[in-house]
């Protein structure tokens, strides 16, 4: 299978919560128990999960398994995708860029509300490059942060 489909299967496996097997890896689990694992939940083990070290890869896919795929936290999984591509698109990684993006996708997210979280990333880089580089009076942001939002909240009413 092709870096691409396998990524492509990724993603709509990370979509599909109802893949997601309950339970987490055990801390002392095997990387053979932790692959098999992996493709009951995903259908195959991608190969960047076999990269991983052998010593740490249950922890990093109960990490996975228990975050990103799991249907259950606070956060759906398109919201979920959408702040993964935000943040995979300042460090910048191609390799989550692609990810997120098919995934955002496989949980619902439309072409729009892609566009809109990576540009929200971009106005959060710039914003913070000008509040560094101006060496801005933290405490005094944060004064005026407060402000606004009690305005904010006070017109909302």
């Amino acid at each position: 299978m092709s870096k691409s489909r396998l990524f492509a299967s990724l993603a709509v496996a990370a979509g599909l919560a109802a893949l997601a097997t309950s339970g987490a890896i055990a801390e002392d689990a095997t990387a053979a128990t932790t692959y098999k694992d992996i493709e009951a939940t995903l259908g195959s083990v991608p190969g960047f999960f076999k990269q991983f070290p052998e010593a740490g890869v249950a922890g990093a896919w109960a990490e996975f398994k228990g975050i990103q795929l799991n249907p259950k936290t606070e956060l759906d999984g398109k919201t979920k995708e959408l702040l993964g591509l935000a943040v995979a698109a300042q460090i910048p990684c191609q390799y989550c860029i692609y990810f997120h993006t098919a995934a955002a996708k496989a949980n619902g997210a439309t072409d729009e509300e892609i566009r809109e979280a990576v540009a929200m990333s971009a106005i959060v880089r710039h914003w913070s490059t000008v509040l560094n580089g101006m060496q801005v009076d933290y405490p005094q942001f944060k004064q005026e942060v407060d402000t606004a939002m009690a305005a904010a909240k006070a017109k909302s009413q």
